[in-house]
């Protein structure tokens, strides 16, 4: 599962791009407890979900012209510029080219299949989410595309992932590692098949949570939409998919046996 000591590769931010921020603020707060910083008055509206007075993920107002209201996971990168090459030469998208952000530096992209991610270079802070991998924090992250053998090797050529083929209900489910350290220990999420009338290619990030059966009700209750209700999978968890107010996809874990 994913840590916080981020290295190449890593899923190391996530931030929402909405519509409609209050509404947004109030909706995860709501499911989650979070509480919304903002970033200053500078930052145009971005600012932090904080869980406990640390940072657990981002929103922001959607500005990006025919986007829609989605989560986006960002890849630690150590080289902003060669990673977007590397996108683009393999047959990727550069959408937004490598930009300052403070001592940082980002880049949005889109894969060849149409998922959309991001990748970040940090400066002279590590910087990165502050907690993961307990209740009501980023847990996982999930590549749903047409093709998952291509998509693998796409990425591969952008952060050497390794990936290993598991055999679930009625697919083929391969859990993704970053290309250094232990395979097992290092895994931070999966690629499955898209499934017929799914939502097209896309990351999925997965909450960790207490009881899944909980935040579906209190998805319900704040006017969020239930995709999946929750259901048990075989030595992974209880799990359900979902939506916020304005559609923007997401799912939630229980992992089974339970994680610390």
């Amino acid at each position: 599962m994913l840590g916080t000591d981020f290295s190449h590769g890593s899923p190391c931010w996530i931030d929402l791009g909405s519509p409609d921020t209050e509404r947004a603020t109030a909706f995860y707060g709501g499911v989650f407890g979070w509480r919304f910083v903002s970033a200053g008055p500078g930052a145009g509206g971005y600012g932090f979900f904080q869980k406990d007075g640390s940072t657990v993920a981002a929103l922001g107002r959607l500005t990006e012209e025919g986007a829609s209201t989605a989560w986006t996971v960002y890849f630690r990168t150590d080289d902003a510029q060669a990673t977007a090459e590397a996108v683009e030469h393999g047959g990727g998208t550069v959408r937004v080219a490598p930009m300052d952000m403070g001592d940082a530096r980002m880049a949005q992209c889109t894969d060849p299949q149409g998922a959309r991610f991001a990748v970040l270079q940090p400066g002279r802070t590590p910087g990165g989410l502050e907690r993961t991998s307990e209740d009501n924090t980023l847990l996982w992250v999930e590549l749903h595309v047409p093709d998952p053998v291509a998509g693998i090797g796409f990425y591969r050529g952008l952060f050497g992932w390794r990936s290993e083929e598991m055999q679930g209900p009625g697919m083929t489910y391969r859990v993704l590692s970053l290309r250094d350290g232990d395979q097992q220990a290092t895994s931070f999420g999966g690629v499955a098949p898209l499934q017929e009338g799914g939502h097209g290619a896309r990351w999925v990030p997965y909450f960790a949570v207490a009881d899944a059966d909980d935040v579906v009700r209190k998805t319900q209750e704040n006017g969020g939409s239930v995709l999946l209700p929750a259901a048990d999978v075989p030595d992974v968890g209880r799990i359900a998919w979902l939506a916020d107010t304005s559609g923007a996809v997401f799912a939630v874990l229980k992992p089974n046996p339970r994680q610390g």
